[in-house]
């Protein structure tokens, strides 16, 4: 555990360091990939247990209009309570939905998963008091009750997303290590001689989606104070595809690999829109294709190498 932290607050330490010397898009991008990161780890935590969600998206914009209406409504501008109330909106959302999931596998899983996201997307849609289909704007938060000002809120902003992520990267990395992390890879292989060990197979698979239901938030919250600007597409099921997208070229052998293939998906998407304006989702596409071929367990494998 000790090495875990160290290792993990080391890491923090060299990307605030490295923010300094980035350009402006790229820090804007990594911020993005930072937020992105965690919303798709909490799809890594499931996969160990061996569910996929595809309605991620739910509650990315549940994090997202939370944090933006603490914000825009209550005065709540702080950038790290509004990280922590993404992520507690989040799970409050999913917690009614949580134990009746943990019942499911495979399609069933994450087609109830989808449907979850998509109904969020429907009354989001309707609802004028939130922007309807336009959304709303959020206002700068603060930082420990300081504004932020212009010149550096692109680094600020980076920072505060390279903090709360790697915080919550190494919550993530111990809870992998954990006797109950370590079940759901039981599960995952063989969940009815859990059963026989005495374990709650249930349980633990409703923890693990309370768990993704707050990692999700927490990005979400991060991603619309970077943005600026929120919507119902947030919740759309093109949004939670690109969530598993990363997922599966992270792989479920560790917490590095999210971070790592988020960040990858920006930078490609970012270049392939620029040069293959028309293009771009078929070059997503076959960079995905080639990464399966040659690591089919995820670029997280080849980090842990």
């Amino acid at each position: 555990m000790k090495r875990t932290v160290w290792f993990g607050v080391s890491l923090v330490v060299i990307f605030l360091i490295a923010g300094l010397l980035l350009p402006k898009w790229l820090l804007f991008l990594c911020t993005m990939a930072a937020a992105n990161g965690v919303v798709s780890l909490g799809i890594v935590l499931l996969m160990r247990g061996g569910v996929v969600s595809f309605g991620q998206g739910l509650v990315f914009a549940a994090g997202g209009y939370a944090a933006a209406l603490l914000s825009n409504k209550l005065g709540v501008t702080d950038a790290l309570l509004l990280t922590a109330a993404g992520g507690a909106a989040a799970v409050l959302m999913t917690a009614p939905f949580a134990v009746l999931l943990a019942r499911y596998r495979g399609i069933f899983f994450a087609m109830l998963t989808l449907a979850l996201s998509m109904v969020l997307y429907g009354v989001l849609v309707k609802m004028d008091a939130l922007g309807g289909s336009d959304g709303f704007t959020m206002s700068r938060p603060t930082l420990l009750g300081m504004k932020i000002a212009d010149a550096w809120s692109g680094y600020v902003l980076y920072s505060i997303a390279v903090v709360a992520t790697g915080l919550l990267s190494i919550g993530a990395r111990i809870y992998f290590d954990s006797s109950r992390g370590l079940v759901s890879l039981a599960i995952r292989e063989n969940e009815l001689r859990v059963e026989y060990l005495g374990a709650s197979v249930t349980r633990v698979m409703a923890a693990n989606f309370l768990l993704a239901a707050f990692l999700g938030g927490a990005g979400g919250a991060l991603a619309i104070m970077a943005l600026g600007h929120i919507e119902p597409n947030f919740s759309y099921w093109t949004t939670s595809g690109e969530f598993v997208f990363v997922a599966i070229l992270a792989g479920h052998t560790g917490v590095l690999g999210a971070f790592a293939a988020s960040f990858v998906l920006e930078l490609v998407r970012s270049f392939s829109s620029s040069y293959f304006p028309n293009t771009w989702q078929m070059a997503l596409g076959i960079f995905l294709l080639i990464v399966i071929r040659f690591f089919p367990r995820g670029l997280g494998s080849l980090i842990k190498k």
